[in-house]
């Protein structure tokens, strides 16, 4: 097994990154990443970022979640397949724009035939709890990619501050916590009903 030492896994990282750009369905791969937008609907994950704008902050989330996809494939290759050791802790936001990319099975499948890579990502590994200074943010710097965005680089104990205030805005309006239930009851609301602000 080859050493975890953050220089060996950033400079790898990079290789990575640098080869799925240079890929000729890239830009396919990221184009259609961002038109999975409509799926963005999370109540944990994107709505942490403080004013939060899918138009503003989609493409710098995406080039996070690159990035991250670039350091876990080369955590996974270096370590002789270690998924455990892959699955790097994130924070949620960056999270939640691995899961659009993956969501495009077939390019991340020809990405990593023709490329001989493992994009890893195994949910049941994932734990919530990225933490300014982890070994996450060691590979990044060594990757070379400059200074991580940190209004998406949030810390867990800043993420779930936030989770408090979204789940007491959510309460208001009839949304359970994390948004996993409603009581919304669509047929009491009438066809012609169009709430303040809407688009006519």
């Amino acid at each position: 097994m080859t050493s975890l030492e953050p220089t060996t896994i950033g400079k790898r990282a990079a290789e990575i990154l640098k080869a799925m750009q240079a890929h000729p369905a890239y830009a396919r791969l990221t184009d259609a990443s961002m038109k999975y937008s409509p799926c963005w609907a999370t109540f944990t994950g994107y709505p942490t970022i403080s004013k939060w704008n899918l138009e503003a902050d989609g493409g710098p989330l995406l080039v996070e979640a690159l990035r991250v996809l670039a350091l876990k494939a080369a955590v996974y290759e270096l370590t002789g397949g270690d998924e455990r050791a892959a699955e790097l802790l994130v924070p949620d936001p960056v999270d939640e724009m691995i899961h659009a990319v993956l969501a495009q099975f077939t390019l991340m499948t020809k990405l990593q035939t023709d490329l001989g890579l493992l994009f890893p990502h195994a949910t049941e590994l994932e734990s919530y709890t990225y933490t300014r200074g982890c070994v996450t943010d060691d590979y990044y710097a060594a990757a070379g990619w400059g200074e991580q965005p940190l209004r998406y680089w949030l810390d867990s104990r800043e993420v779930n501050r936030r989770l408090v205030i979204l789940n007491g805005l959510y309460q208001q309006v009839g949304i359970g916590v994390d948004g996993r239930s409603h009581n919304i009851d669509f047929d009491t609301v009438p066809d012609n009903w169009n709430p303040v602000g809407a688009a006519s």
